[in-house]
């Protein structure tokens, strides 16, 4: 048997989707700039593309841009933000728990003269209101926090953090990175106070290398890249029209039946924690339940010496999960978010992240459950002392 519980990393493409993008590639295969017929059935692909993007967070198309991911999408928001507004102000402010993404772009802006405040996190990960309210000051240009972490599963309070920032000073940008929340959670960002979003096409069964950013009208952003002029100059170069077209068909797809999907998501993550907790040495990092993203788990085991010891031997059974972010897996280091939510030193080289998707079955969990019990003595037994 097989379980693929690593959606967090990336997705299986919807079957739809890859039809679409094959027929883009091989018949409407045009450059959506040239003015001939083949060019206007590209563009019309990327148009439609907007209109159901600003259709699903209710916003206007003419605030939505495509970028080659959710990295991409990231970068510009953060670094473009910082560009227009250094005038005013050079204070930016995130949380101790942010993707490689962000923390790398203020990284970037602090070694170009900007002053970076990183929020902590309670046990559960999640910012408290009052911790950004503090740290907000009349030089405050830009706030970026997660709408759900991508390691443990956290949802931070966006609408309340959104309404803080607000009353503090309208003309603070406030950021957020959405990769792991859409087609999970209803976004609005008008209702929420988010100046500009970001997506990632791969984490909702659409294909790698495309994602996009909404800006909202008004906001000022600086382009971080420079070409043809294509979207308004905000993100040049020839769109990537199939990428383009899948991802809006997968998004289609993940809010079709959505309340469906998401409710049977929760039974599933709240069969695995619950067998989880009844499994010898095991820890659940964060919250459970309606109170947390209902795709991903964070399990430590106790007396695991290393957390790739138990995913080979999972894999080895045809189990595959993640030993934390995708994107920082090639950089081994402790995880930033596992320290910042107060996890044991010695349970944060032993930690896996399992993440569930539309696909995932009860079948694959009460296996995976089986095996893990399974190998957890075995592995005890021989850790190095």
């Amino acid at each position: 048997m097989e379980a693929y519980l690593d959606n967090s990393a990336t997705t299986k493409v919807l079957p739809d989707v890859a039809q679409l993008m094959y027929k883009i590639m091989t018949e409407d295969y045009g450059n959506p700039s040239s003015m001939h017929n083949k060019g206007v059935d590209a563009e019309r692909y990327i148009r439609q593309a907007k209109e159901n993007f600003a259709r699903i967070l209710k916003v206007s198309d003419k605030e939505i841009f495509f970028t080659s991911g959710g990295t991409e999408s990231d970068n510009l928001a953060i670094i473009g933000t910082a560009l227009a507004k250094q005038r005013r102000g050079k204070h930016i402010i995130t949380t101790a728990i942010e993707h490689p993404a962000v923390l790398e772009s203020f990284d970037f802006l602090e070694k170009h003269g900007f002053e970076a405040t990183y929020l902590p996190v309670n046990k559960y990960g999640q910012v408290e209101p009052d911790a950004l309210r503090d740290a907000l000051r009349e030089d405050t240009i830009l706030v970026s926090v997660m709408y759900v972490n991508n390691e443990i599963g956290a949802l931070e309070p966006v609408a309340e953090l959104g309404r803080i920032i607000k009353e503090y000073n309208k003309d603070i940008v406030f950021h957020v990175d959405a990769v792991q929340a859409f087609g999970k959670f209803r976004i609005y960002p008008y209702k929420e106070n988010i100046d500009l979003l970001t997506v990632s096409s791969h984490k909702i069964h659409g294909p790698k290398g495309v994602g996009l950013i909404f800006i909202k009208d008004g906001t000022k952003i600086h382009p971080t890249a420079f070409g043809g002029g294509q979207q308004k100059g905000m993100r040049p170069g020839t769109e990537n029209v199939p990428g383009i077209a899948g991802m809006s068909m997968a998004a289609a797809a993940m809010y079709e039946h959505f309340d469906e999907d998401v409710r049977r998501l929760y039974q599933l993550k709240e069969f695995f924690t619950e067998r989880m907790e009844q499994t010898e040495g095991t820890v659940i990092n964060g919250l459970t339940g309606e109170k947390s993203a209902p795709h991903v788990v964070s399990v430590s085991f106790e007396g695991i010496a290393k957390s790739e010891v138990l995913l080979h031997a999972l894999e080895d059974r045809g189990i595959y999960v993640s030993s934390g972010s995708a994107c920082s897996s090639n950089k081994p280091a402790l995880s930033g978010t596992l320290k910042a939510i107060g996890v044991k030193r010695e349970l944060l080289s032993s930690t896996l992240r399992f993440s569930f998707s539309v696909f995932t079955t009860m079948e694959e969990l009460e296996y995976t459950v089986d095996v893990i019990r399974e190998l957890l003595p075995v592995l005890r037994k021989y850790r190095p002392r």
